[in-house]
């Protein structure tokens, strides 16, 4: 185990360097050092760490978007209204229904398998978004308007969206009828999400205000309520729907709208975390890739991609309708919802290991929608917010 850290270690930041060097996203590089260490090329990733990946992964993601609590002014969001809304479920809605129509013709697998892949595929990376869309928060680009606040809530909502949808899918794949009430899982689950949040974030809030503890110790709090929360989602879900992921962000924004001063301290912090965290999670997201699939179906695979990314770039132009938005900024908007990665690399073996005989191709499309859509992604909102976006000069993001 020692010995695969130590390679991933020094393999990602290398090729993490080296990408940033040729004007790439790091992540790039470390998802490169993952695909090569990894099991399906050199084999040097031990047992031991790939058992445990998607429970690195998950740590990973509850820092960033603690980070994105710590940073996210609720004031903001309500300011963008309906927008936010929409966001979570209709650009997902819509490349889940371009996936479902022309999977069929480009793959000979039946709707109910074009709609899994499609629910597979639907899932924006918050690995992704969010640590992009904090550096325009950090940098005054796009904060007047709340893009990137919008951006970021959207992000984590519409994961919890799409996994509902997929869960009713392989349910109804397995003979099960399709569970309409799961639907209202989804609002019921972020309510209670956020409720949990906000309100341990008061608690915590005090606690801190009260007693005199170190920031570091406060960091250690922080991470240990979220895994909390996590934990409490996956022991509940069954009877109560609950979105741990959008409590840890609640959480988060709670903290900065009581204590400001605290929350700029700690995402400093967090910050930090997040350089080891991201190379451990994009590592291990490339090691979850078997590149001796991509052959068989690539190209069609990048077909059926291109065309459902068009329909989540329709999708946000929708959602986006009517608002303050010019031109550009709408554009930024729709190429920051594009990146996929962590989802799909958790779900994309579920259809396999249930049996479902286009399993492997709906694997294949996940791992071709990692590879094209993470960097794709990255490098545009990368490329671009400085052109698209305005600055707002004097202001950092913070009020």
């Amino acid at each position: 185990m020692l010995l695969s850290l130590t390679l991933i270690l020094f393999c990602g930041f290398a090729l993490g360097g080296i990408m940033q060097k040729l004007k790439l996203p790091a992540l790039l590089g470390m998802m490169m050092t993952g695909i090569i260490l990894g099991p399906f090329v050199l084999n040097l990733i031990d047992a031991s760490i790939l058992e445990i990946s998607a429970d690195l992964r998950q740590i990973a993601l509850i820092v960033i978007l603690i980070r994105a609590g710590l940073a996210l002014d609720l004031k903001d969001l309500k300011k963008v209204g309906r927008p936010a809304v929409l966001m979570c479920f209709v650009p997902a809605t819509m490349e889940m229904a371009a996936v479902t129509i022309f999977g069929p013709m480009l793959f000979g697998i039946s709707y109910l398998e074009a709609a899994i892949m499609g629910a597979v595929l639907a899932a924006v990376s918050p690995a992704v978004v969010v640590p992009r869309m904090l550096n325009l928060i950090k940098n005054g680009y796009g904060v007047k308007k709340g893009i990137p606040q919008l951006i970021m809530a959207g992000a984590s909502v519409d994961d919890v969206y799409v996994i509902v949808l997929f869960t009713s899918f392989t349910g109804m794949y397995q003979g099960q009828a399709f569970n309409t009430a799961g639907l209202l899982k989804v609002p019921v689950s972020i309510v209670l999400g956020l409720a949990l949040g906000i309100l341990c974030g008061l608690i915590i809030v005090r606690l801190f205000r009260k007693i005199h503890m170190r920031d570091t110790v406060k960091i250690l709090i922080l991470m240990g309520t979220a895994f909390l929360f996590v934990s409490l989602e996956s022991e509940i879900k069954e009877a109560v729907p609950l979105s741990g992921l959008l409590a840890v962000m609640a959480l988060g924004g709670t903290i900065y709208r009581q204590y400001g001063n605290l929350a700029k301290r700690l995402s400093v912090k967090y910050e930090k975390v997040w350089i080891g965290a991201e190379l451990l999670l994009f590592v291990l997201v490339g090691a979850a890739v078997d590149v001796r699939s991509l052959a068989s179906v690539g190209a069609a695979a990048a077909a059926l991609i291109a065309i459902a990314l068009a329909f989540r770039m329709v999708g946000v132009a929708l959602c986006l309708v009517k608002t303050k938005l010019n031109r550009k900024e709408r554009l930024f908007t729709a190429i920051s919802y594009l990146p996929k990665a962590t989802v799909q690399a958790a779900i994309g073996g579920i259809p396999l290991a249930l049996g479902i005989p286009a399993g492997n191709m709906i694997l294949t499309v996940a791992v071709v929608a990692i590879l094209i859509t993470a960097p794709v992604g990255a490098i545009g909102a990368d490329l671009t917010y400085k052109k698209l976006l305005e600055k707002n000069d004097g202001d950092d993001g913070r009020k």
